[in-house]
């Protein structure tokens, strides 16, 4: 059931007495605190488990706001922003005074968004303020795209839970990091669906994709999500090509796209072939072959490319989310 005006009220009070709001977003549900009550932050880190060095992203409800958690707001923030708020894409810049050390993990850049959801930009319009927003689940496991995958991590004393439906994207939002002179130069942290090739078109230069592990990336307290196994199902999880999957054994789950022959015991979960859908799809595909508490659930390696752009930044977003879902540690 949607929430509506009487529930936005209940949230606002629960977050200025310092608790916790999981809200909706266009990407994954967020749990929800006030950015500027360290308190407060404490106690998301404390809930999920999340470990120290692990940055949270900061939602607003736009340019406005983000100034004032930003220590610069420089033009191509600006420009981003416009081009692409509300929407999901986080913008990594030099963090202001105002937060809390523990927002940022320590580090001295914050990564700062505006939800693509009328629920929770509602919510932040009512509390007035920034809210910090991580998946809300238990850290590393499967991120949450419905009110009831939240509920099933956390209590209502916990938590309390604005319903807005399942989320559209399904996948965390692009982190894309500012720097340099004049903040011109751009390089994306973890992979959305905002890709690249659009990134740039609007900055009108080139920007750079770190890989995990390249030294593109200064350090973990930059963006969140790139701490080793992450999005991760209870079962262990494997990526394979498509011949291998007709060697599944009986106990074991499949998730894969227009797979119709499973060997006999094998439970499957079938995934669409466009990317956004697939995107959209992916994490509670992987719940659905967890919750049937498999010996091994075998992911099919979806494709890495797409007939435009567009679709191929979905893709790189997906096969990052995999690897580190079947990442061994």
């Amino acid at each position: 059931m949607s929430a509506g005006p009487e529930q936005i009220a209940d949230a606002v009070r629960r977050l200025k007495d310092g608790g916790l709001v999981a809200f909706p977003t266009e990407t994954v549900y967020g749990l929800g605190a006030d950015a500027l009550d360290a308190a407060a932050v404490e106690r998301v880190y404390e809930l999920k488990g999340r470990p120290a060095g692990n940055p949270l992203i900061v939602h607003v409800s736009g340019p406005e706001m983000a100034r004032d958690v930003a220590g610069v707001w420089p033009a191509s923030a600006q420009r981003l922003a416009e081009a692409f708020w509300p929407g999901p894409l986080s913008i990594v810049l030099p963090r202001s005074e105002r937060l809390p050390e523990r927002v940022t993990g320590g580090g001295g850049t914050v990564a700062v968004r505006c939800p693509d959801h009328p629920l929770t930009l509602a919510l932040i319009e009512a509390f007035g303020g920034p809210l910090v927003g991580p998946s809300a689940n238990r850290s590393g496991m499967i991120s949450p795209t419905d009110a009831a995958h939240v509920r099933a991590s956390f209590t209502e004393d916990e938590v309390f839970i604005l319903d807005g439906g399942p989320c559209p994207r399904g996948i965390e939002s692009t982190v894309l990091r500012l720097e340099g002179e004049g903040f011109g130069e751009a390089t994306v942290l973890r992979p959305g669906v905002v890709g690249a090739e659009a990134i740039a078109s609007v900055l009108e230069g080139p920007v750079r994709n770190a890989d995990a592990g390249s030294d593109e990336i200064h350090s973990v307290a930059e963006s969140p999500g790139l701490m080793g196994r992450h999005y991760a199902p209870r079962a262990r999880a494997v990526l394979v090509d498509r011949e291998e999957l007709e060697l599944a054994e009986a106990g074991e789950a499949i998730v894969a796209i227009d797979f119709d022959e499973a060997p006999e015991g094998v439970f499957v979960v079938a995934m669409p072939a466009n990317a956004s859908a697939y995107a959209a799809r992916l994490y509670a595909a992987m719940r659905e072959a967890d919750e049937a508490r498999p010996s091994r659930i075998l992911i099919e390696r979806p494709p890495f490319r797409g007939p435009d752009a567009s679709s191929e930044a979905v893709w790189r977003a997906v096969h990052d989310r995999l690897r580190r879902a079947t990442a061994s540690d």
